[in-house]
């Protein structure tokens, strides 16, 4: 089998772009399946930052060939930013990039309906990046005014659709806010047309190259966003994303046979962090958490958000490893631990005075949960310069070996620190 992936197991921000690019050396193809630019990927290597939204990170790697597949949405100034920063950085990567025509397009009207529709559920708010991913996705679904990326590169198809649309969503914005910005389709037109000049050289049947890739043997590394208790199918709805971040999107977001997947690798922090709103069983809202948040850096990559910030909850991980079907897990930011004293794990949920192993489907089940906790002894030492599992303290051992055994999935890696060296092998699993 040649292809891997990688996944999230909590509500993101778990740190997946460096084991993708750690992973990317020895792939020839990294494909991003779904979302859009409210992701938000961080690798650092030989002093750099580089700092990812909408791009794969194999971007970062010149071998590699980086794919954009049908399932994410697309802001196409954003993408441009994105690509302008990392050539003002020495990385050209627009060669290396395909994007595809089935892709669909954030256009500014959904920017304008998800700021309405959250300032009108005002305490209820679900908590969204206000980037109109939530709303392109509806469209998407809707299907009658959804704009691919085979429309903006094809003008006059463009233009038409742009003129039809315009009226209709600007009687819906003044019906939610009388006070709406308007919208101005000639202007819309000449923004899009200018980013469609530069991105349509990039623009082409994803799929069919995918489909292609693969049965000429070519290795393909699947980069998944978001984390999968953010998945719009499983995750803690309503407080989920618009797409499927589990591994259950990876062959709707890019065509590929899911029997072509042949390790699927999840990653969870040390911890559990969480941003917006929805429940929150391990949630530390007081110096512990702080603690954690100041030194894990938990800021949001895109927004810049304070993270919600907790003890790891094995009962969640373990969910989304069974969901997504991984075979090992990469623990990151265990360095964030040290000093901390005595930790604690999450191994179940009291709800309604039964004890439970599984993760309720139902918000209001998860927010009445009460963790029921293991303490596990803590380290002061400086972990972030250890290479090898046994040179690390032995109480960082325990606690290394104690989510395993929770999440019932072993160890491939440990992140002890944001570069690329900082990490830790403990075993070697095909596409590693």
């Amino acid at each position: 089998m040649p292809a891997t992936s990688v996944i999230g197991l909590q509500w993101g921000d778990e740190a997946k772009g460096k084991v993708v690019d750690l992973l990317a050396e020895k792939h020839d193809v990294v494909i991003r399946y779904q979302g859009g630019n409210n992701a938000g990927h961080t690798v650092r290597f030989g002093g750099n930052t580089y700092k990812l939204s909408l791009l794969p990170t194999g971007v970062l790697q010149s071998h590699v060939q980086s794919v954009i597949g049908p399932g994410v949405v697309i802001n196409p100034e954003a993408i441009l930013k994105e690509l302008d920063s990392l050539i003002a950085g020495g990385i050209d990567c627009a060669e290396r990039l395909m994007i595809s025509d089935r892709a669909h397009v954030i256009c500014p009207w959904h920017l304008l309906e998800e700021t309405a529709f959250e300032k009108q559920r005002g305490n209820k708010a679900i908590g969204t990046t206000m980037r109109g991913i939530g709303t392109c996705y509806r469209e998407k679904v809707g299907r009658f005014h959804a704009i691919r990326m085979g429309d903006l590169i094809n003008k006059d198809r463009f233009v038409d659709k742009v003129r039809e649309i315009v009226p209709f969503k600007q009687m819906i914005l003044n019906a939610l806010d009388p006070d709406s910005e308007q919208l101005i389709a000639d202007q819309i037109i000449e923004d899009y047309s200018a980013s469609a000049d530069r991105l349509r050289p990039m623009v082409t049947d994803t799929t069919a190259w995918l489909l292609n890739a693969l049965e000429n043997d070519r290795r393909l590394l699947f980069e998944g966003a978001q984390g999968s208790l953010l998945d719009v199918d499983h995750g803690t709805f309503p407080y989920v994303t618009s797409s499927n971040s589990s591994g259950c999107g990876i062959h709707s977001g890019s065509g590929i046979p899911e029997r072509a997947i042949g390790t699927m690798i999840g990653v969870a922090k040390a911890y559990t962090t969480r941003v917006g709103g929805g429940p929150f069983p391990t949630e530390q809202d007081n110096h512990i958490g702080e603690q954690i948040r100041n030194a894990g850096h938990e800021f949001g990559t895109v927004t810049g958000r304070a993270r919600r910030c907790g003890w790891f909850d094995a009962v969640a991980t373990r969910y989304s490893a069974r969901i997504s079907g991984v075979d090992s897990i990469a623990v990151a930011l265990l360095d964030v631990l040290s000093g901390l004293g005595d930790l604690q794990v999450c191994e179940a949920y009291q709800i309604n005075g039964k004890v439970t192993r599984d993760l309720p489907s139902c918000p209001d089940a998860l927010q009445a949960a009460k963790p029921v906790m293991r303490s596990v002894p803590g380290w002061g030492e400086d972990i972030t310069g250890v290479r090898n599992f046994h040179d690390l303290p032995t109480n960082a051992q325990q606690y290394v070996q104690t989510i395993s055994e929770l999440v019932e999935r072993p160890v491939q890696l440990l992140s002890v620190g944001p570069d690329r060296d900082q990490t830790i092998v403990m075993l070697t699993l095909p596409g590693f």
